[in-house]
């Protein structure tokens, strides 16, 4: 047994009992003792934090698994700011350091447990990668569990709703997003990298990547396909994207430039929070309302795990009433 694997044993054994800065406390001591001994060290078990941007390296990893870059910005924002808070290298952060910092995090930005347990994943994402990478010997967020967070019961929007939008577009551009959005369900940045290659108005259908740069298929309804070809009509532009800007020179219609047009619409309106990501809620609703299976709306919206798709769904009190009726009153 070399001297390295002799320190990884006992800091195992200690795994229940110390944090990452007691362990490596540990581990430089048993390495002093032994130099000189007739085990000889053969790598250095310690690495030091000034010496390796465990951020860029993490960042690195995530981006090879395929995550978005909009992503990979946030995890790396929320990685520094908790570093930046605490003023310790990754190895030397305690579970403690981590509490008082989701709990000062809290309290002077006032934000919702929702938003607390969403750092508080990526914070173990991390310090978990540090940890399957040897870098440190135990994550500290082990000990930190999920934060408990109420089910809030999320709006849809009507057909009355979707009707309205639809008559006060001023434009087949508009109309044919308002038409898409609700009748796919795709995400809005789905939707803004759509080409026009990618339709296929035959079969009602376009090919969408997704998340992980994964590719599905979603269907549109006959309404929708004759707004789309009114609008693909209507350009004389060469732009291969589907939805581009209205003024030259007809660039990609980008995320915010969508969120915008959608606010203003609901503001004409009266409507509040017109967002893309209801169109998407709206869907699996009034899917699951009329019968269609989870597993078939799970794959229409491109959901790893069938929990998401049941956050999405929301089952009208109605329908309850009905169903009791229907197999027990």
């Amino acid at each position: 047994m070399t001297t390295i694997e002799l320190v990884k044993e006992v800091q195992r054994n200690l795994l229940s009992k110390l944090d990452n800065q007691q362990l490596a406390a540990v581990g430089e001591a048993l390495q002093r003792v032994m130099e000189g001994r007739s085990i000889i060290e053969e790598n250095p078990m310690v690495r030091h934090d000034d010496d390796i941007d465990y951020v860029e390296l993490f960042i690195a990893a995530k981006r090879i698994e395929g995550c978005s870059e909009r992503t990979l910005s946030y995890y790396e924002r929320t990685i520094h700011a908790m570093l930046d808070c605490i003023k310790k290298g990754p190895s030397r952060i305690t579970t403690e350091d981590l509490r008082r910092y989701l709990t000062e995090y809290h309290e002077t930005r006032n934000c919702s447990r929702v938003t607390i347990d969403n750092v508080r994943r990526i914070l173990s994402s991390f310090f978990s990668w540090l940890e399957d990478e040897d870098y440190i010997i135990k994550s500290p967020v082990r000990r930190i569990h999920k934060v408990r967070t109420g089910i809030a019961v999320k709006d849809t929007y009507s057909d009355e709703m979707l009707e309205l939008m639809r008559d006060t577009c001023l434009n087949s551009r508009d109309l044919a997003v308002i038409d898409l959005l609700a009748s796919t369900g795709m995400r809005i940045g789905e939707l803004v990298n759509l080409r026009r290659e990618d339709l296929d108005f035959d079969e009602r259908e376009c090919l969408v990547m997704g998340k992980g740069n994964k590719e599905r298929i979603v269907y549109f309804d006959a309404r929708t396909k004759i707004h789309l070809s009114n609008y693909l009509a209507s350009r004389s532009d060469r732009c291969p994207y589907l939805f581009v800007s209205l003024n030259e020179p007809h660039d990609r219609m980008t995320i915010s430039g969508l969120e915008s047009m959608l606010r203003k619409l609901g503001a004409k309106l009266g409507i509040a929070k017109v967002h893309p990501h209801k169109f998407r809620r709206t869907l699996a609703t009034v899917a699951i309302d009329k019968g269609m299976p989870i597993e078939q709306v799970q794959c229409l919206l491109g959901h790893k795990k069938i929990d998401t798709t049941l956050r999405y769904a929301m089952v009208r009190q109605q329908n309850v009433k009905q169903a009791h009726r229907k197999y027990i009153g």
